[in-house]
């Protein structure tokens, strides 16, 4: 296991638990290629991706190339003549000419159950399309999106209530895990990798601040997953006085007669009781601009919106 040369290929936390896993079982990488610093918070610094602070606290030499269609990027990654490179969550698109250095191909850590949510954002799609389950792949990569054979794959259920971000921190521990126990089966060749059966596979898109707009024409149920797909990036929101407004919990209760969509039928301790197209939705915890989130009564007591209609 520790014999062979190893590349890390990934940016956000998911990546970082796979990349922790790894090191944590003596498997180091030889290097890590993650995305170049990006600005962030209120002050716009240049941020450290999560990979990349990890790696150089273990001076594991990092690697930021902009693009992979840079020749001298491509180069560097040669040069460290890899047995395998593994990628979880990293943020390029891999041409084939990358693909091909690693003499024991690549591995992708992905997560959702193949083919089902290929693509950017599986996670938050399994709960926007009201999935019972999902899970982690491992892929063997190609040229195509996520559409590789697949190694191995572990579901898990999707909690009622469950946010994107509790179901992201499960999905990846498991990445990390799965990779750590399959890894020598893998690099030995003695775990084949399954073809996907391309005809059931579906996708998952880049998520826009829009997507993740509440429009109260909506059943409840959908709403709800909404809410919990998109907490806690970017935050589902509505308008109230052309103000955003950010849900971050809710729940589906019983339809209320005779209300208009959007419009707020109760206001208090229980929480704010917003009808929807079908059924309704009590909001929970609230955030304006600026502002902590609050509970559902203190924004109440703040704001009075009984019986106005939210956008």
């Amino acid at each position: 296991m520790t014999n062979t040369r190893v590349l890390f290929a990934g940016t956000p936390e998911f990546a970082l638990a796979s990349l922790r896993a790894l090191t944590d079982a003596g498997i180091v990488p030889l290097a890590v290629l993650t995305q170049p610093d990006r600005p962030a918070g209120r002050g716009k610094r240049l941020t450290r991706s999560p990979v990349k602070q990890f790696a150089l606290d273990r001076s594991i030499d990092v690697l930021q190339p902009a693009t992979l269609k840079d020749p001298e990027a491509v180069q560097q990654i040669a040069a460290y003549e890899p047995d395998l490179l593994v990628v979880a969550a990293y943020g390029l698109i891999l041409p084939q000419n990358v693909l091909d250095i690693p003499s024991g191909g690549c591995l992708n850590v992905h997560a959702s159950l193949l083919p089902r949510w290929r693509g950017a954002a599986p996670i938050q799609a399994a709960i926007l399309a009201g999935d019972e389950e999902t899970g982690v792949s491992l892929m063997a990569m190609t040229a195509g999106l996520d559409c590789g054979p697949v190694y191995v794959e572990e579901a898990v259920a999707i909690g009622a209530d469950e946010t994107a971000g509790e179901l992201h921190d499960r999905l990846a521990a498991l990445g990390g895990r799965l990779l750590v126990r399959h890894f020598d089966a893998i690099v030995n060749h003695a775990l084949e990798a399954v073809e996907q059966d391309d005809s059931r596979a579906t996708y998952a898109g880049k998520i826009s601040k829009q997507d993740a707009r509440l429009d109260w024409q909506e059943p409840a149920e959908a709403l709800h997953r909404r809410i919990r797909a998109y907490n806690p990036v970017p935050g589902a929101f509505f308008l109230l006085d052309d103000m955003p407004i950010k849900c971050w919990r809710a729940a589906v209760v019983g339809g209320v007669a005779g209300a208009a969509t959007g419009e707020v039928v109760s206001a208090g301790r229980d929480g704010i009781v917003v009808a929807c197209g079908r059924d309704a939705l009590r909001l929970d915890s609230l955030q304006r601009p600026g502002k902590r989130p609050v509970t559902a009564s203190e924004f109440a007591a703040a704001v009075a919106v009984t019986g106005r209609r939210l956008g």
